[in-house]
């Protein structure tokens, strides 16, 4: 059995729908390349073919990983976590002491991770520090240069 990945319902959903279309529309259209390079002739010297059924191949791999990630996946609701109290699902706005700037980031489970869209993992460096916090909280977190300092200023 398969560790639980925590998920927000939207990742949920979002993975979800990138799975349907990779196993329909996507998979129709390598398999349309995998048709069209067979018509080039030989197979053994087709780089077309080759690199359609390279294609193929990582996409069955991802398939396979986004199947994992929802059948092993625990949905964290919103209405289960304590008001006032950082949990995945929880946006949160802090100031980071070291560069003097204040940083809003939303709370997601592992497989939902994305820092350019303000979406931290709840098992990253920061995530894991936060988790179970509240307004007030100052977190420390161990960088290469240092240690960085955070305040948690509000968790919605």
């Amino acid at each position: 059995m398969g560790k639980n990945i925590i998920l927000t319902e939207e990742g949920y959903n979002e993975i979800k729908k990138e799975l349907e279309y990779l196993r329909g529309e996507k998979r129709n259209e390598i398999a349309e390349k995998i048709k069209a390079a067979r018509e080039y002739g030989d197979l053994s010297e087709n780089a077309e073919y080759e690199e359609a059924k390279n294609e193929q191949a990582f996409l069955e791999g991802k398939i396979l990983e986004l199947e994992h990630k929802l059948s092993n996946a625990v949905i964290a609701k919103k209405n289960n976590k304590k008001k006032g109290i950082i949990a995945v699902g929880s946006r949160v706005k802090l100031y980071d002491e070291s560069y003097g700037e204040e940083l809003t980031y939303d709370i997601v489970g592992s497989g939902e991770g994305n820092p350019d869209e303000g979406k931290i993992s709840n098992e990253s460096p920061l995530g894991s520090v936060l988790i179970g916090r509240k307004a007030g909280d100052k977190v420390a977190i161990s960088v290469p240069n240092g240690t960085n300092e955070f305040e948690v200023l509000t968790v919605d």
